[in-house]
Order: structure tokens, then C-alpha cells, then sequence
């Protein structure tokens, strides 16, 4: 992805910054800024950055892309992220989180893995740069990969538990199993994926979710009043708000926000749906392709709503893990991942307060009869 072309550093010299160092934020201030290549302006900007309650032995060149402004919104982003990689350490080491606060969790907050679940984190919401390392340490190109997905109690594991199983099932009435023969496509299943951030209020959701389908045999309404569509389409306006015209960071959120419409359309009736959904998956994959009435031309997007997308996110781990994208681009889609999940739960009445119905006796029976 090509930097601005903006003759103009994004970032003038004193401007408070938050910097990325590996996979977490922390805050900085530019001391001076330079064109990468004096033969081509259009190349971008390096930026010179102190990094704050450091000396100046630890001031970094580093890119535009590693820079981000010095708003609330990425400042909550840094929170996140420093939550989350202190979750996943006490996991690693296998110390609980911290119960020091008596203030009352929401329920399913007490995952391993999620933010501020333990206690409130009381420290800076923006980390400090680690002790150790070196400046090339500090490279972008040294991120490490976050070593697992997303973890879940067992009661938040239950979709994916399900999904997995239903795979299962499927993968040995097939034939396709893992077998000792193919050890070696068991090993790259179990290569490391992006760490994908889910606030706590969205992890309740999934669990509700799981009950009504699988326990109370209700169903979300389809065509939904709120489709994936439209919460992509309104997250992509309100987030460019915030970034230059034709940037690097502009084409990004572009490039994300129709990589996961694209990956959900196709990934919807293979590994999102629980089998008492499929008989209403059908009969709407059905209509739109007939190619008339009231939903043709439309994609699974357009019909299905953000309970599904939820589902999306919790498998996007496994799914990343299939691609050739390399550290620096699994980082970069973390953090725009981590920005539309905090996005959505902050708007749950809108995208996620619809009412599930209840699928009816002949629903019952034909679902039934298909299984």
C-alpha cells in the first residue's frame, strides 16, 4: 500500500502522536520529519518520534503507517490493545486475571482473553515502551505475530464449539478428515492467527445468540432490518471522516471493510450457520438466486444482519490463518478489525437489538425432515 501523496507531512514537528512498537500504541511526539526518497516526495515521510518518559538514545525513524493521531478513539485503541496483550500474557503464564475490584462484571466478561475482565486496569491508557530490544527491534517489520485467537469460557465457546463439531461431522461423511496422511495440512491449521479484540459486550451477545438458536429453536429475522451491508457502509463513512482523501489509511479501510463483506458472503453458508439455520439459509439463497422479485440482484450481506457478522469475527482467526498475508499486514487488519468491533459496541440498540422470532411449526418440521 503506497503512502500519501500529499506534498505535505501528515504530522507536523511537536505534534503529540501515538506510535505502534510490535503489536500495542504508545504515545510519542514527532521531533522532525524528512521524505523517504528526495527524488520522489510521493514516497512518503519518516518521522523522527520521542518516545514520552524516555531518553533520546530510544528517539526512532520510523513510517508514516506506524503513526497514528492523537485522538480519544485511538487512545481507547491503545487501551484495547494493552488489555488485550496483558490478557493473553496471563493466559501464557497461566495466572488469573486480577479480582482486586468488586465492580460488577457484565456477564460473560470473565474470559480469558477479553479486556479489563479481571479488574480495572489502573494503569497509563497508554503503554510504556518495553526496556528491552533494540532500534531494529523496534521495526515494523519485527511485529510479531499474536500467537492465538480469540479465547472464550466455555459457556462463550459454545458457537464455535458448534461450528467445529458441524465441521466435523461434515468433513468425515465426506471423507475429509485430518488424517495422519495429511499431518502436514494439521500443522499449518495450527499456525498462529491473528488476535482479534471483542468487547465483552459482544461476547454476551454471542452466547444469547447461541441459546435462542440452538436452545430456544428462534431464528434472526432475514432480511434484516439492519443488514451487514448497511453497517458496513455507515462504519466506512463515519471512520474516513477521520482520515485523509486518498491516503494510505483511507485506501485501507476500503480495502478491509469490502474484504469482509466478501468474506462473508462466502463464508455464510459454510461455516456460520447452525444447522437449525440452514433450512432458512436455503430458502433465502433460493430467492436470490431465482434473479427476480424483491431480493434479486441482492448478496447474502444485504439479507443477514450483524448477529452473523459477530460469528464472522470470532472465525476471521482461522480464516487469516489460510491467507499469505504476511506480519505487517495481519497487524495492520488487527487494529482495523479492533476499531469496527469497538465501533459496533457502541451501537448495539441499532445493529444488534433486533428481535428473534420464533420459527414456527412447518419451520420446525421441514428443518427437521432437511437434517
Amino acid at each position: 500500500m503506497a503512502p500519501s501523496t500529499s506534498a505535505q507531512p501528515a504530522y507536523s514537528k511537536d505534534e503529540k502522536v501515538l506510535c505502534f512498537h510490535h503489536e500495542l500504541l504508545y504515545e510519542a511526539k514527532v521531533v522532525e520529519a524528512k521524505v523517504k526518497d528526495p527524488n520522489d516526495k510521493k514516497d512518503g515521510y519518516l518521522y523522527r518520534v520521542h518516545y514520552k518518559g524516555w531518553k533520546n538514545t530510544w528517539d526512532d525513524w520510523v513510517p508514516q503507517e506506524r503513526l497514528r493521531k492523537f485522538t480519544d478513539e485511538n487512545k481507547e485503541l491503545a487501551s484495547n490493545l494493552k488489555k488485550d496483550m496483558d490478557a493473553q500474557r496471563r493466559a501464557a503464564s497461566g495466572r488469573p486475571a486480577s479480582t482486586s475490584t468488586t465492580k460488577k462484571r457484565p456477564y460473560g466478561s470473565d474470559l480469558a482473553g477479553s479486556s479489563a475482565r479481571g479488574s480495572e486496569d489502573r494503569s497509563s491508557a497508554v503503554p510504556q515502551p518495553p526496556r528491552g530490544g533494540t532500534k531494529r527491534g523496534r521495526e515494523i517489520e519485527g511485529i510479531d505475530k499474536a500467537k492465538d485467537g480469540l479465547q472464550m469460557s466455555p459457556a462463550e465457546s459454545a458457537p464455535a464449539l458448534a461450528y467445529s463439531e458441524e465441521r466435523h461431522s461434515k468433513e468425515k461423511r465426506m471423507g475429509t478428515e485430518l488424517t495422519p496422511a495429511n499431518a502436514q495440512e494439521e500443522d499449518f491449521l495450527r499456525r498462529p492467527a491473528v488476535r482479534l479484540f471483542m468487547p465483552d459486550a459482544l461476547k454476551s451477545i454471542l452466547v444469547d445468540d447461541w441459546e435462542k438458536v440452538t436452545k430456544e429453536q428462534k431464528l434472526a429475522p432475514v432480511p434484516s432490518p439492519t443488514p451487514v451491508t448497511q453497517f458496513l457502509n455507515e462504519y466506512e463513512a463515519s471512520e474516513m471522516a477521520h482520515r485523509r482523501p486518498n491516503s494510505a489509511e483511507a485506501d485501507i479501510l476500503e480495502e478491509v471493510v469490502a474484504g469482509v463483506k466478501e468474506y462473508f458472503n462466502k463464508s455464510l453458508g459454510r461455516i456460520l450457520l447452525y444447522r437449525f439455520e440452514r433450512q432458512q439459509f436455503y430458502e433465502m439463497h433460493k430467492a436470490v438466486e431465482a434473479g427476480h422479485g424483491e431480493h434479486a440482484g441482492k448478496t447474502l450481506a444485504d439479507l443477514y444482519g450483524c448477529e452473523h457478522l459477530l460469528r464472522l469475527f470470532v472465525s476471521l482467526p482461522d480464516l487469516i490463518a489460510h491467507t499469505n498475508m504476511d506480519q505487517q499486514s495481519v497487524s495492520r487488519l488487527r487494529e482495523e478489525l479492533t476499531k469496527m468491533t469497538s465501533w459496533m459496541a457502541k451501537r448495539l440498540e441499532k445493529y444488534l437489538g433486533n428481535e428473534y422470532q420464533h420459527a414456527g411449526q412447518e419451520y420446525l418440521e421441514s428443518a427437521k425432515n432437511g437434517a
